[in-house]
């Protein structure tokens, strides 16, 4: 199986001279296509950081990074932005615009993808709503949705332009343990349905479940939990 990720001997700082401080050790991670793979470890541990990196949020620093096919270390902006049109993206925050309906903003994230006209992204996005169980809420503006249904709405943007990669931190930490339980079980469902792969960060021991494998991140250190 093709992997989808490979980091190699990867390390990372913040800081510069006196105040420089290294957040990631000595990274090294494979994840295949069609893998859920969660990463667990304390705050602080720099889980967020990893994510970013490999989403092309942050620039590499040292060490190979391979996310799709492309080396992320060294790369322009140029190529960053190109692997970003290829991932999807899902946060605790869910990031919703206010003043965009549910269906503009699923639809914001699909319009910026090349060759897709306004009608035809306007379809996608009211498809995937339906699929979220949001059919009859497509209109609604975030403030007029619950906790659940925001997160639902972050899924089918991620999901919308069926990325080979879905990133996801915290997804579950603002929802109860049923509404999580949902959005997971989604996530899971709609991830094997377009065959992507899953990178999800969390503190929820209730979702481990879902995953192939479990990997744990401490004080910038990685090490292997569980494999299938």
């Amino acid at each position: 199986m093709k992997p989808i990720i490979v980091v190699c001997n990867l390390n990372h700082h913040f800081g510069k001279e006196s105040l420089k401080k290294q957040v990631l050790f000595d990274i090294n991670l494979k994840i295949n296509s069609g893998e859920i793979v969660i990463m667990t470890g304390p705050s602080g541990s720099g889980k967020t950081t990893l994510l970013s990196l490999i989403g092309g949020l942050r620039s590499v620093q040292d060490g190979s990074l391979r996310c799709l096919d492309r080396e992320l270390n060294g790369a322009d902006e140029e190529k960053l932005v190109q692997v970003r049109r290829e991932i999807g993206y899902i946060f605790q925050a869910h990031n919703l615009l206010p003043f965009m309906t549910a269906r503009q903003n699923v639809q914001m994230s699909i319009e910026l993808h090349e060759n897709i006209s306004k009608q035809e992204a306007c379809a996608k996005s009211e498809v995937i709503l339906q699929t979220v169980g949001l059919g009859e809420r497509v209109n609604y503006y975030p403030k007029n949705l619950s906790g659940g249904q925001k997160q639902r709405v972050a899924i089918a943007r991620a999901l919308v332009s069926r990325p080979k990669l879905i990133l996801a931190d915290e997804p579950t930490a603002a929802l109860d343990s049923k509404t999580g339980r949902n959005i997971v079980d989604l996530m899971q469902r709609l991830a094997k349905e377009q065959g992507c792969t899953i990178l999800l960060v969390t503190h929820d021991n209730r979702i481990l479940d879902i995953a192939d494998r479990i990997i744990h991140l401490e004080d910038g250190r990685l090490s292997i939990i569980t494999a299938d």
